[in-house]
């Protein structure tokens, strides 16, 4: 059993035998009154966001879910297609599954894909990606204020805010919890 203290991002909890996932949570300790847990919940089996607020010290099931590191192969109309490297099974995880997280996923990519009661119903992501900037404006000569930013576009599509001396080609660490620049990397 878990209570509201264990909460943290990525928790896999039931609540009302469905399972869940802790996207966000907030420990509220108001002046009068109790505390209580405000919390952004995600279910694992059909991708619906949930706000809700438990009591301090409120109890909740474990969700019963494997992991299985597997490599990210491509995306076709059906979903996102991965495969286990020792075993070539191949599963398919559909869009809403995936949501935000395709932003990060590029060929080879390894992953942990959830199961829940066998079923696959989600992904982790490494903490960290690298992905190659596609598309940024170059910087200007004189422009030398810090923590000056400007957009790239990386090959996923996704749209990160980089230091000015950032050009097109280039290839970056991107934090994956965060969607944020991290550092650049050399080839």
């Amino acid at each position: 059993m878990y209570t509201t203290s264990d909460f943290k991002k990525g928790l896999k909890i039931l609540i009302d035998n469905d399972p869940y996932t802790v996207t966000d949570f907030q420990h509220v300790k108001p002046g009068k009154g109790n505390q209580f847990t405000r919390t952004k919940l995600k279910h694992l089996l059909t991708g619906q966001n949930l706000e809700k607020t438990f009591k301090s010290g409120e109890k909740f099931g474990v969700a019963d879910v494997e992991y299985k590191d597997m490599n990210y192969l491509y995306e076709d109309e059906s979903g996102f297609n991965f495969m286990d490297q020792t075993s070539y099974e191949q599963i398919c995880l559909n869009h809403e599954l995936i949501g935000n997280d395709k932003n990060y996923l590029i060929e080879n990519l390894e992953a942990k894909i959830i199961f829940f009661n066998g079923r696959a119903v989600g992904i982790e992501l490494p903490n960290s990606v690298v992905l190659k900037v596609v598309q940024t404006d170059p910087g200007f000569k004189g422009n030398t204020v810090s923590n000056t930013f400007k957009p790239a576009t990386m090959e996923t599509g996704l749209v990160v805010q980089v230091p000015l001396h950032i050009g097109e080609g280039d290839t970056l660490k991107i934090n994956t919890d965060t969607g944020e620049y991290s550092e650049r990397v050399h080839n």
